[in-house]
């Protein structure tokens, strides 16, 4: 690590950046940045983890070819005081890099709501994934269970719909499915 990335955070005088953030330790916490500020997620729970595979399952079964499904952590770069990490990510395959990075927006970012991140995931994030331009954002709660799903339209975000329970749920973008939010928390076998 670097004397620069000794220093304490955030930086006195000055708000974070992409840089900075480099320089942070990799030691599994989820580090991200808004407007400058870290912000430092605790570890998901068991139901969260399983809502977060549910969700991928149900993308990776019908994704077409052109686009790839992900789960985090993959950093979304959307300002340069500003990286992203969605629970699952749908990005369209000429925007992976080489070294690992994603160039640009993903066509969804997906948030598995935890109780020390709701507010977060649904109004921060998203509206920093809305500035970015990112087609579709979805949130799932999986205490309910239930998701809400949103497309941007004339650059902003419109509900494309939302369900609870075992109520399921046609989606179009980025490709179509059906998400029923009980089975994405249902054990997998």
């Amino acid at each position: 690590m670097t004397a620069h990335a000794a220093a304490t955070w955030p930086l006195p005088g000055r708000p974070m950046t992409r840089a900075d953030l480099d320089e942070l330790p990799k030691d599994g916490r989820r580090y991200e940045l808004i407007d400058g500020v870290l912000v430092v997620s605790p570890s998901p729970s068991w139901l969260h983890q399983r809502a977060a595979a549910g969700v991928f399952d149900l993308l990776d079964a019908s994704c077409p070819g052109w686009l790839e499904v992900f789960f985090a952590p993959l950093d979304v770069d959307v300002a340069e005081d500003t990286v992203l990490q969605p629970d699952i990510l749908v990005v369209r395959e000429d925007r992976l890099a080489d070294g690992g990075d994603l160039s640009g927006v993903p066509e969804l970012a997906v948030e598995v709501l935890s109780p020390s991140t709701r507010r977060f995931d649904l109004v921060l994030k998203r509206s920093r994934f809305e500035q970015a331009r990112c087609a579709s954002y979805w949130v799932v709660d999986p205490e309910l269970p239930s998701i809400v799903a949103w497309d941007l339209v004339a650059g902003r975000y419109v509900e494309a719909g939302r369900a609870e329970g075992s109520t399921e749920l046609s989606l179009e973008r980025p490709y179509p499915v059906v998400v029923n939010p009980a089975r994405l928390i249902a054990k997998r076998r």
